[in-house]
């Protein structure tokens, strides 16, 4: 810049700022005029003559006449390229428009969030030797947030109260409280928000959850009370409620399952309880320990048509799982099927079930009857990839009884009504 003077240079830098921006508008107007048609181009010539003119004489006079302005002044006074820049907003008010916008972040998943995706992927990859024990459905409910359980049960409540608006209220012959109606259980959408969670390990259609074919099968007992029909066990015998006693297993769910034992031997069903314990040294390998157990009984018992595994669900400590039967808080319960299919792998050959439709029908009726004659007795019925010990029978099914937020007396309560259910959907 030579040996100007530091305002002289700003006065220098601005006018060439507003020299450039002069001819890069000059050529906006010159591009403007050639895409113009021939009739319009001499009145947009008239115009733009005019405008250039009448700006020019007012810049000349505040830029060019420093006589007459002082020297605070001059540094109040609008820059030649300040002043082109005022003009071209007021010419091209998008460039106004574009200062008002809001911007937006483009939300990414966090690390956590992905994370849980790839372990679910690599769980879905592993042998059955890395895999050891799989997951049990409690530590699936326990990884929860309290929020998401909120959230979970808030989404519960409201399908609830969807489904009783929109099913036929009646009490019939039977006692049913209401009367679902079969056409709306063959909408596949309708079948999944009222009657199922899904966890995202894995996937389910309607070629498996269909309504028809669900209740299609017959799951009436064929074998006579003179042999064992009903085998009752325990994956994890260890599980309490919140006022069991530590290391007695009669008052946690061997001691429920009990209870269900009496009450279904009452009904006239022959019920084997098998208390064994497959928990006690490694939980993570309960289903593994457990399955040799059971293909000893059942080889022993041939006859036994219906597997039940029960158990108590894990949840937040704020969580409470609670309906009222017949007037006693009775904990709530949940059917669980594990499907042998990942989103991540497909169908897992090494863990295949060939009573995979059974189990999803045996599970499913029950959840109606619970639905018709205990309304909010039951949760949805939760399904998840791998096979949790369901294949030794059509008829096998685990069942969550309340959570550890539930009393025992909560969990014997809801006994009654569970075993009354067995028996409509046994005996149809």
């Amino acid at each position: 810049m030579g040996n100007f003077s530091g305002k002289e240079r700003r006065r220098k830098v601005r006018s060439y700022t507003g020299g450039v921006l002069l001819l890069v508008s000059l050529l906006f107007v010159f591009v403007c005029y050639q895409n113009m048609s021939e009739t319009g181009k001499a009145p947009a010539v008239k115009q733009v003559i005019s405008w250039i003119k009448e700006e020019i004489a007012v810049g000349a006079f505040k830029n060019c006449m420093m006589i007459m302005i002082t020297e605070k002044d001059q540094e109040q006074s609008p820059t030649l390229g300040a002043w082109f820049l005022e003009k071209l907003e007021q010419t091209y008010p998008v460039c106004q428009f574009s200062e008002t916008m809001t911007e937006y972040n483009t939300r990414v998943e966090s690390d956590l969030a992905g994370a849980l995706l790839a372990e679910n992927e690599r769980e879905g990859e592993k042998s059955p030797e890395e895999q050891g024990g799989q997951e049990t459905p409690e530590e699936q409910e326990s990884q929860e947030t309290p929020e998401e359980q909120k959230t979970e049960e808030s989404k519960t409540e409201q399908k609830k109260k969807d489904e009783q608006e929109q099913a036929e209220t009646s009490v019939d012959a039977e006692g049913k409280a209401l009367e679902i109606s079969r056409e709306k259980l063959n909408d596949f959408d309708y079948l999944v928000q009222n009657f199922y969670q899904i966890d995202r390990t894995t996937t389910i259609d309607s070629s498996q959850l269909n309504a028809d074919a669900l209740l299609g099968k017959s799951m009436k007992l064929e074998k006579g009370a003179e042999n064992v029909q009903i085998l009752i066990y325990h994956t994890h015998s260890q599980e309490g409620y919140a006022d069991s006693t530590p290391g007695d297993t009669g008052t946690g769910v061997v001691g429920v399952a009990e209870y269900l034992t009496t009450l279904l031997r009452e009904k006239g069903y022959n019920v084997m309880h098998h208390t064994g314990e497959y928990d006690v040294k490694d939980r993570d390998n309960a289903y593994s320990y457990a399955g040799p157990a059971l293909e000893q009984i059942l080889a022993e018992n041939p006859e036994i048509e219906v597997v039940i595994d029960l158990h108590r669900d894990g949840v937040a400590d704020t969580t409470r799982l609670v309906s009222e039967v017949n007037g006693k808080q009775t904990a709530q319960i949940m059917f669980f099927n594990g499907l042998s299919r990942t989103t991540s792998n497909g169908d897992i050959a090494y863990l295949a079930n060939p009573f995979l439709a059974d189990n999803l029908a045996f599970s499913f009726q029950l959840k109606l009857a619970a639905e018709e004659y205990y309304p909010g007795f039951a949760r949805a019925n939760y399904l998840k990839g791998y096979r949790y010990n369901l294949h030794y029978r059509p008829k096998s099914l685990l069942v969550e009884v309340g959570a550890q937020t539930n009393t025992l007396e909560e969990a014997m309560n809801a006994m009654e009504p569970l075993a009354d259910i067995l028996h409509k959907v046994l005996s149809e």
